[in-house]
C-alpha cells in the first residue's frame, strides 16, 4: 500500500508541473487523456473488479453530460453544481437498465449492453424527449467556475480534469481494499463460490455496476463544460470500444494499467498524426501481438490472496 501511495505520488508531482512545460495543444491532449482516464477506471469497477462484459459505458457518459447540459442552458443551473445530479441520473439509469439483465454472463451481457447505448444515441438523435436537440445536439453550455474563478483555458482545465481523476483514483483504491471490493474479486474468480459462500452476487454485480454509472455520469459533466457543446456522435458504440480496450490493454482491475492505457491509446496516437494514414493499421497489429504474448495487459493487477470473511463464510442468502 506505502510503495503504491509513492507511485501515485510520483506521478501527480510530474502531472502538477507539466503544463508548465506544455503548449496548448499538447495540454488539451492531456485533459482529453484525463477525461478518458476518469472514464476508463469508472469503467474498470465494472469489467475489471466484478469481472462483467459491458460494453454500453457511453450510455452513462451521455446521460451524465446531456443532464448537465440541459439543466445548465435551460434554467442557468452552474454546471459544477450539477455534477452530483449528473452522476445520480446516470447511476439511476444503470439501476433500471441492469436490473434484467444482472444475471447473464459473458457475451450475452455485452450484447444487451451494445444495445443499450445504440438505444441511447438514437433516442437522442431522434429528440425522443424534444428536449435534446437531435443531432445537432446543444449549444451554449457554460463554463464552470470555482469561487467566482472561469475555468476556460486548456490548462486551467488540465487541473480541474486531473483533480477529479486524482480523487478517483484515490477511491477506488480504497474500495479495492474495502470489504466490498474483496467480495467483487471473488465474485469475478469464481461466481458459483462466491455465492457459496453468503456473497450476495446479484446485489454486488448491480452496486459495481451503479458505482461506474455514477462516475462516468459525473466525467460527463465536465466533458460537457469543456466543449460547451454536446451531440449523439460523441456518445457513440465507439466510445465504449475504446473504453473497453483501454481497461484490457493495461490490464484489467489494475488501476496503474488503466491509467497506462488511456495514454496510450489517447495520448500515443497524436505523436504519429503525421502518420494519419498507418496510424491505426500499426496500432492494429501492436493489439494482435499484446494479445499474443501479454494477455493479462501491460501492467495486470498483482495476485491477491484474499480471504473470504468469517461472516461470508458462515453462510447467506444468495
Amino acid at each position: 500500500m506505502n510503495k503504491n501511495f509513492l507511485m501515485y505520488g510520483a506521478f501527480a508531482g510530474v502531472m502538477a508541473v507539466c503544463p508548465l512545460f506544455l503548449n496548448a495543444y499538447w495540454t488539451d491532449v492531456f485533459n482529453n487523456v484525463g477525461l478518458y482516464t476518469i472514464l476508463a477506471l469508472s469503467l474498470n469497477v465494472i469489467l475489471g473488479h466484478a469481472g462483467l462484459f459491458h460494453m454500453g459505458h457511453a450510455a452513462f457518459y451521455a446521460v451524465g453530460a446531456y443532464t448537465a447540459a440541459i439543466l445548465n442552458t435551460a434554467y442557468g443551473v452552474p454546471i459544477l453544481w450539477l455534477m452530483p445530479l449528473s452522476g445520480l441520473l446516470a447511476g439511476t439509469f444503470a439501476l433500471i437498465v441492469a436490473r434484467p439483465i444482472i444475471h447473464l454472463r459473458g457475451d450475452y451481457l455485452l450484447i444487451v449492453t451494445i444495445g443499450i447505448v445504440e438505444i441511447v444515441r438514437i433516442a437522442l438523435i431522434n429528440n425522443v424527449f424534444d428536449i435534446t436537440g437531435g443531432a445537432n445536439g446543444i449549444f451554449g453550455i457554460s463554463r464552470p467556475s470555482v469561487f467566482g474563478f472561469k475555468i476556460a483555458k486548456p490548462d486551467q482545465f488540465f487541473y480541474l480534469i486531473w483533480g477529479f481523476a486524482a480523487l478517483t483514483i484515490f477511491l477506488l483504491m480504497r474500495l479495492e481494499h474495502s470489504r466490498f471490493g474483496r467480495a467483487l474479486l471473488f465474485i469475478k474468480e469464481d461466481e458459483v463460490a462466491a455465492g457459496g459462500s453468503g456473497i450476495n452476487v446479484a446485489h454486488h454485480k448491480l452496486v459495481a455496476f451503479v458505482i461506474g454509472a455514477v462516475w462516468a455520469g459525473m466525467c460527463g459533466t465536465i466533458y460537457a463544460s469543456k466543449m460547451t457543446i454536446i451531440a449523439p456522435e460523441s456518445f457513440s458504440f465507439a466510445e465504449s470500444v475504446i473504453l473497453f480496450t483501454i481497461v484490457i490493454l493495461g490490464g484489467s482491475g489494475s488501476i496503474p494499467g488503466v491509467i497506462l492505457g488511456a495514454f496510450l491509446l489517447v495520448g500515443l496516437p497524436e505523436l504519429f498524426r503525421g502518420f494519419a494514414e498507418y496510424r491505426m493499421l500499426v496500432f492494429g497489429a501492436a493489439m494482435v501481438l499484446m494479445m499474443i504474448f501479454r494477455n493479462q495487459g501491460l501492467l495486470p493487477p498483482s495476485p491477491k490472496n484474499y480471504r473470504i470473511p468469517a461472516r461470508l463464510s458462515s453462510g447467506g442468502a444468495n
